[in-house]
């Protein structure tokens, strides 16, 4: 490594204090993972102190350089970046609190823990693909405001782990094709894993991958400070593609008897070799302490960013307003009364349309009344487009030339999709939406976690969402996925019923600005069930009554979706017999569990309760009482007709009022 200096510190100075703080903070927790931040600290030196873009007096400055630690095992490279830098909060104390009980310094970077965190890296891979997400919001941002305005980078670090993930190829194919040249993947290739050298593993040449899939790339000396500098230099000079950088590096670097061994990954070096290591790297400041000199070299490197900040907000302001309110963080907060026009111009003709449509197409109507009110939704499809229905007849998809569309064809990349919709939300100013068939909410259902977990207003598109949508067959049939979706916290799920609820569950995904929502849509037609348009969104409390008992209630009938007309039918039966049957429409049943005790009693009734989903009944008992029944699903779908498979499963008006009659005691 050269001895470049900076402010007159050598940079290998200010590196070593990051070696040094990674190597205490795991120590002194006697747990972590300090390999990683010590052999890549060289790298993050000349990144944050020569090329990175940021201002940590205006940490969410909109046109900051991201940077993502995707290798999230190694948190202390980022903390420590953090403190040196002079985040807000990220104090030495924060340091010293390293993986303890409300520390803004958890084991793995938390976004909203501490000001300076673009995104929570814990599962290997998110990273890499959450950037992807984030460049393809600056490309979009830039297309609508310019480049004068909208101009940054999205610098990754991501490790052997990160690359080995199958989320990674969804990523960087979607990110070659699209030549998303201001993303720079800075690959710490140090050729260890937990279970020791990579080998054991894995002999890919990363290089090849990532060129196969249109990047360009490049294999440097991770501690040749000069070598990093013209590389980072070398990927901004050209931006025709997005850039892998091969750092070799020593896992470890400094510590002169577990350098290069899988022994410094997740473990703590151990006093002795703590010891050995300062001597080893000439460090001789007591723990947790930054001699003055190199703590004013990495301050002044954090300093740097506040005039180019300040004339930035010169040209925000000249920009004007709508300019500057799109921007704005929560996305749209300023369109809020032209979304609920749009909802309620959509409801108005949705109840007097005659035509009965499935609620995916209702979703796509209720689009065309909402993306000309509310052009930060960017939509997509992971190859479903024609299925999901979520492209509008104005929308024009984005180009690897050309970002001024609204609309992203992820290709058959379900969890890449949801993982750089995530980026796209955290980057602020848009509102991702993007859909494939339910089902397949397994394959992006840790990408949807992380959203749930990051209260990011991602909105998941989930069609087909029954053994409604038929001759698939069982693959393609989601059975457990409604309970195992509303098994994650601030995760809100809807399943709207008709035209209306469609219409309404829209306007509550939008609304709901501190979590994602997944929106559950058939491909059979459903009846209409309500036919006024009212301005109250009654689908906001999760659940209602929607037709009330002539009478005292006998029995109450409570359905999701597709299975409301169901319940519906089924109480124009039980009439005929006498039996007085409420029909309890209940799109949200999370939502529905939040409603204050006093409200959920006048919805359900105090009379026998029978529950219709296709699905199975795992998370129902919240609603249902011991003696009360549940209509669904107990195994996999098959291949047949939606109308068959309802009839072959007893999804049937006629099994529902026969089960009801029975707990009415009025056989």
């Amino acid at each position: 490594m050269s001895d470049r200096q900076t402010t007159g510190v050598a940079l290998k100075d200010m590196a070593n204090a990051i070696r040094a703080l990674a190597m205490d903070a795991v120590q002194a927790a006697n747990s972590g993972h300090p390999g990683m931040p010590m052999g890549m600290a060289d790298v993050a030196t000349v990144l944050f102190r020569e090329h990175l873009r940021f201002d940590p007096g205006a940490p969410d400055w909109p046109n900051r350089d991201r940077f993502v630690l995707s290798a999230g095992h190694g948190s202390m490279l980022l903390y420590a970046l953090l403190y040196l830098t002079g985040y807000p909060g990220m104090t030495i104390d924060e340091l010293k609190r390293f993986r303890q009980l409300g520390a803004k310094t958890a084991g793995h970077p938390e976004y909203g823990h501490a000001p300076g965190i673009e995104t929570t890296t814990g599962p290997l891979g998110q990273g890499i693909a959450n950037a992807v997400g984030m460049a393809i919001a600056e490309r979009l941002k830039a297309a609508r405001l310019g480049e004068e305005l909208i101009d940054h980078r999205t610098y990754v670090i991501a490790g052997d782990g990160c690359l080995m993930e199958g989320i990674s190829q969804e990523a960087i194919s979607l990110a070659g094709h699209l030549k998303l040249g201001k993303l720079v993947v800075l690959f710490d290739d140090n050729d260890i894993c937990i279970d020791g050298a990579t080998s054991l593993t894995e002999s890919d040449d990363q290089l090849a991958r990532f060129a196969a899939s249109g990047w360009n790339t490049m294999r440097i000396d991770g501690h040749d400070t000069d070598a990093i500098a013209a590389a980072l230099q070398k990927a901004k000079a050209d931006a025709s593609k997005p850039w892998l950088i091969a750092c070799k590096t020593i896992i470890g670097k400094g510590a002169p008897n577990r350098q290069g061994t899988a022994k410094t990954h997740g473990e703590p070096l151990g006093t002795e070799e703590v010891a050995a290591t300062r001597a080893n790297i000439g460090w001789q400041a007591p723990p947790f302490e930054i001699p003055e000199p190199i703590l004013s070299a990495w301050r002044a490197t954090g300093a740097r960013g506040a005039t180019e900040h300040g004339a930035w907000k010169t040209k925000l302001d000249a920009a004007g307003v709508e300019a500057k309110a799109s921007l704005s963080i929560p996305a749209a907060a300023h369109r809020t009364q032209a979304i609920n026009a749009a909802i309620a111009d959509a409801k108005k003709a949705f109840a007097a349309d005659t035509a009965k449509r499935a609620t995916r197409v209702w979703s796509q109507l209720t689009l065309e009344h909402l993306i000309p009110a509310c052009p930060e939704l960017i939509g997509g499809s992971a190859d479903l487009t024609g299925s999901n229905l979520t492209k509008t007849k104005p929308q024009k998809a984005v180009t690897p030339d050309d970002f001024t569309g609204s609309y992203i064809h992820y290709g058959v990349r379900e969890h890449g999709m949801a993982a750089a919709m995530n980026g796209i939300a955290l980057s602020g100013g848009l509102i991702p939406y993007g859909g494939t068939f339910m089902v397949f909410t397994d394959y992006c259902r840790p990408s949807i976690r992380l959203s749930a977990l990051m209260k990011q207003r991602v909105i998941y598109v989930m069609t087909h969402d029954s053994i409604g949508l038929g001759e698939d067959g069982p693959t393609h049939q989601p059975i457990e996925h409604l309970a195992a979706l509303r098994a994650i916290p601030n995760l809100q799920v809807l399943r709207p019923a008709d035209q209306i609820e469609t219409a309404e569950c829209w306007q509550l995904a939008i609304e709901a600005t501190d979590r994602p929502t997944v929106l559950a849509l058939t491909r059979q037609a459903v009846p209409f069930l309500r036919t006024g348009a009212e301005s109250e969104n009654k689908s906001a409390r999760g659940g209602y009554v929607l037709k009330e008992a002539d009478g005292t209630r006998d029995v109450t009938l409570i359905a999701t979706g597709s299975e409301v007309g169901l319940a519906k039918e089924a109480a124009a039966l039980l009439a005929n017999d006498g039996i007085k049957a409420a029909v309890v429409s209940m799109p949200g049943v999370e939502l529905f569990m939040n409603q204050d005790q006093a409200y959920r009693d006048a919805v359900l009734g105090a009379s026998p309760r029978v529950a219709i989903e296709a699905g199975i009944e795992l998370g129902w008992r919240r609603v249902l009482r011991h003696k009360d029944a549940f209509i669904g699903l107990s195994d996999f779908g098959a291949s047949a007709p939606a109308g068959a498979l309802f009839e072959h499963f007893g999804l049937t008006a006629n099994r529902a009022a026969e089960v009801a009659r029975k707990l009415a005691k009025r056989t």
